[in-house]
């Protein structure tokens, strides 16, 4: 158990040190208008620590969005190596990896930004825990600050260093009864968002053929099984982590949201939502839209094309026909006269 513990510890200490001064820098700022040692303070700055985090792993979220495109898009031709080695596992497993291989995505790429929150989460559960247990910090954080932290409370009396399962019974008037109605609210927060996040993904930006295979296999399972998860272990979850978890949801919510709206993959019903998004934009700003190499009119422009009438010369009588020298509606230019009058 002791390497065990060395090793957690190696893990551990520098992210104690990193949400810690995250975490304190956003308090001193929010100190300047809120309570110090109000819960409001410590909320708030585990919210600008979530969006710290957030921020920081976006690069890694757009890797991840690249790589879910490419598992869609190869579909088609994961269903064919099924069908052609279907009889040789092993054989299939290596045409499969090489065929991920040269689309330069994985299978787990999804997974990513989820694991590579895990520790932060727990780091951040063990700061509160000890904070709230022995009045001691961690990292930057200070007994002092530590003892504020872990003592905080929001709505008067509910401490969000106290969890669901470790409430107590819930009675009227009793603060333990608040704790489980604002974790319980959490939890279900937290299971929603997870949920709306999965389920977005799928039917927005998921083409039809790759709905079938056994990548979509994985995120049906994923759909229902991540909620549940987090649902079960959320009850054992401070206030102050669930606030964490659920807030970047959110965020991963409305970024995917933005990103799907925006860059959807092709074949896609997001994409053709998007599409028919620019042809209106097109038509109420340029007029017209371009479709398939010509140009629809706006309907309140449309131009008659139909060839113009061409006006008919008018008759003229023999006389006037020998006078002129020309034919109808053709006059010639007069002939040249000679010097003195004569022809």
């Amino acid at each position: 158990m002791g390497i065990f513990s060395d090793i957690g510890s190696f893990i551990m200490t520098p992210l104690y040190y990193a949400i810690s001064a995250i975490m304190l820098g956003w308090h001193k700022l929010f100190s300047l208008v809120l309570d110090p040692e109000g819960g409001l303070s410590w909320v708030l700055s585990i919210v600008g620590l979530t969006l710290v985090i957030r921020v920081l792993l976006i690069p890694l979220f757009v890797k991840q969005i690249k790589a879910s495109r490419n598992m869609q898009l190869i579909q088609p031709k994961v269903k064919e190596l099924q069908k052609k080695f279907g009889h040789d596992r092993q054989k299939l497993a290596e045409e499969t990896m090489k065929l991920y291989k040269d689309a330069g995505t994985n299978p787990f790429a999804s997974c990513l930004p989820i694991l590579l929150q895990m520790p932060i989460f727990f780091a951040l559960f063990r700061l509160l825990d000890q904070a709230a247990k022995h009045d001691s910090g961690r990292g930057f954080l200070t007994n002092e600050k530590a003892t504020e932290f872990g003592h905080a409370e929001i709505f008067g009396k509910i401490p969000i260093s106290e969890t669901f399962w470790n409430s107590g019974p819930w009675s009227t008037g009793n603060p333990h009864g608040g704790v489980m109605i604002v974790a319980a609210i959490l939890v279900m927060a937290m299971t929603a968002t997870t949920f709306t996040t999965q389920r977005q993904l799928m039917r927005k930006n998921m083409p039809a053929d790759a709905l079938t295979g056994p990548y979509a296999q994985q995120q049906k399972i994923l759909l229902y099984v991540l909620p549940v998860a987090f649902g079960l272990g959320g009850v054992a979850f401070p206030i102050g982590v669930l606030l964490y978890w659920t807030t970047s949801n959110v965020w991963t919510m409305g970024q995917q949201f933005y990103v799907i709206r925006n860059n959807p993959a092709p074949g896609t019903p997001a994409f053709k939502a998007k599409e028919q998004r620019d042809k209106e934009k097109a038509r109420k700003h340029g007029g017209g839209v371009a479709v398939a190499g010509e140009v629809e009119a706006a309907p309140e422009e449309q131009v008659d094309r139909r060839p113009a009438v061409r006006q008919q010369p008018k008759k003229q009588t023999r006389s006037q026909r020998s006078k002129s020298g020309g034919k109808p509606g053709n006059p010639s230019k007069p002939k040249n006269k000679k010097p003195g009058g004569t022809k």
